[in-house]
């Protein structure tokens, strides 16, 4: 195998595997690991490239592990604002360049594990249009260019304090459509060819076995344990990842 080869795969299927868990058994959350970890091996848009299929295999599982138990207010108010979010990172995507994105990366991955330290302070209420638009918005642009959505969904599904179920399968449901309408700019970018696709390709089986574990694991292994570990993951890279965009210009 070629050198190249064996250093992505032994980057991409941790991660893969990881991401896989999250989503199956933890939430979803880590989707946000995927990205600034590979670029660690390859930039950043090749990563989201080779990663985007991968994601869209493992939300045909939740979907149907969690389906119909999402909140219907908050999907409704927010799938349409990240299709936006997601025109707006079409339209820009040839203005972003290495650096930029990890910078983009770096401070998003931060964002996300201090917004672990966030405690709700609402009551289940529903949250305000505004803030579900803006932060749709948000979600749909961040995950187009990464694959980093969770911070910004979070940002407004957290404080409503859903019940853990319905909370979980709300992000699925989003994500899921995230996803899928994001193979279509993918696709007229130019970033679903054929060696990206050869690379999801392979990586589809530990993409299975991730959501296999994530269920078995899931009544097994304490959420604090996982997350701890893959935070503290995550804030190593997007140290490491501001340092390397605010260095490369």
């Amino acid at each position: 195998m070629d050198i190249s080869y064996f250093h992505f795969f032994l980057v991409a299927i941790p991660v893969v595997l990881i991401v896989g868990i999250s989503k199956a058994g933890f939430g979803g959350g880590l989707g946000v690991v995927g990205v600034p970890a590979m670029t660690l091996i390859m930039g950043p848009v090749e990563a989201a490239a080779i990663l985007l299929p991968v994601l869209c295999f493992m939300d045909l599982f939740g979907v149907q592990k969690f389906w119909r138990q999402w909140n219907v207010p908050a999907a409704r108010l927010l799938i349409p604002s990240a299709m936006a979010g997601i025109a707006l990172g079409t339209l820009t995507f040839a203005y972003m360049n290495e650096h930029v994105l990890k910078l983009i990366l770096g401070i998003l991955s931060l964002a996300f594990v201090a917004n672990t330290l966030r405690k709700p302070t609402q009551s289940g209420r529903q949250g305000s249009a505004i803030a579900g638009r803006f932060w749709g918005t948000v979600t749909g642009y961040t995950s187009f260019v990464a694959h980093a959505g969770g911070p910004p969904v979070n940002m407004y599904l957290l404080p409503l304090r859903l019940p853990k179920t319905e909370y979980v399968a709300t992000t699925v449901l989003f994500f899921a459509v995230v996803n899928y309408v994001k193979l279509i700019p993918y696709y007229f970018l130019d970033q679903l060819y054929t060696e990206h696709l050869f690379k999801s390709l392979i990586l589809l089986p530990f993409a299975y076995l991730g959501v296999i574990l994530g269920v078995f694991l899931h009544t097994r292994v304490s959420d604090k344990v996982f997350y701890q570990l893959c935070y503290a993951f995550l804030a190593v890279v997007g140290i490491k990842l501001i340092y390397d965009g605010v260095t490369g210009f």
